[in-house]
């Protein structure tokens, strides 16, 4: 969550826990009623039986969110993303665009003062946890990479280390600050087959050697931030981990799997670094390559049909 190092709710886990329930469950319930009555509105008039595809979307586009975002905002942004991101092309299983991204992308450009990734809601509380103020915009460590490089401070003037991004002690949306607890996701998706190892990983890559060929020309302060610390900042983990490997927008060879994760981490560092507009880049690298994963799919299958025709002339 969107918690900085001044948050002092409560002493324990639960007190924590129920604060974050406090902030994030309406988005979640926003995000499910309006999306499955869209749903089912769909069925209906396509006299179809409800898929159960939203279940999953419904929860990835309020993790993409900033803790902050009006509620009206989310249910606009569902909607667009069941109708335009997903029924437009046949309904699910026959979307091009992954719907959560969509729907990010839908409020980063209609509303890009909620959604730019400079700044976002970080709560703020005296010692005895009562707070002063229910919060304010406080710029992610995204935003401060553009002007200090890897000086990274929290809201309250401390250094912020790799190992609190890595944690997630930094403010950012909802699901996308703890690296870690990103990483047991991939383990969860990787042991039930449901997640690409060669994706995740693609993009890891292609995320770190992006940032290595920046480190080596650094032209401006964002690129000297060192390459891992690249890849446990903003959404470049949770991208990686839960849009990128959608199995229905990836590409589906397994050569192209490489090829469509290696451009999103590669696309998604350039976008960070080059243009102080998109500090994040994750959601605009996955969105291109959604579009071009058919294309990557059709050149690989051609290649490969191509050699087994040339080893079928020399036999």
């Amino acid at each position: 969550m969107a918690i900085s190092q001044l948050t002092d709710i409560g002493e324990g886990f639960m007190e924590k826990m129920l604060f974050g329930m406090v902030k994030v469950l309406p988005i979640v319930a926003v995000s499910y009623s309006v999306g499955l009555t869209v749903e089912f509105i769909g069925a209906i008039i396509k006299k179809e039986q409800v898929n159960e595809g939203f279940l999953v979307s419904g929860m990835l586009i309020p993790l993409v969110m900033p803790v902050d975002v009006p509620l009206w905002m989310v249910g606009v942004a569902t909607i667009f993303a069941v109708v335009i991101g997903k029924e437009v092309f046949g309904g699910t299983g026959m979307n091009i665009l992954n719907p959560a991204l969509t729907a990010r992308a839908f409020l980063f450009f209609a509303y890009p003062t909620k959604m730019s990734g400079d700044f976002v809601w970080v709560n703020t509380a005296t010692d005895d946890g009562l707070p002063l103020v229910d919060g304010y915009s406080g710029a992610t460590p995204l935003a401060q990479a553009i002007e200090n490089g890897d000086k990274i401070t929290s809201v309250a003037g401390q250094p912020i280390s790799f190992m609190d991004m890595f944690m997630g002690y930094i403010p950012g949306s909802i699901g996308e600050t703890s690296t870690v607890a990103c990483l047991i996701g991939a383990a969860i998706l990787l042991l039930t087959g449901i997640g690409s190892w060669r994706v995740m990983l693609s993009v890891f890559v292609g995320g770190y050697l992006m940032a290595l060929i920046f480190n080596a020309f650094p032209l401006n302060p964002f690129m000297s931030v060192p390459p891992l610390t690249q890849l446990v900042m903003g959404g470049f983990a949770f991208g990686a981990v839960f849009m990128a490997t959608d199995p229905v927008t990836a590409t589906q060879t397994n050569t192209g799997k490489f090829i469509y994760g290696f451009f999103i981490g590669f696309l998604a560092i350039m976008i960070r670094v080059f243009n102080p507009a998109y500090p994040e880049g994750m959601m605009l690298a996955i969105l291109f390559m959604n579009v071009m994963a058919p294309l990557i799919d059709h050149y690989v299958v051609q290649a490969n049909i191509s050699r087994r025709l040339k080893r079928l002339k020399t036999a």
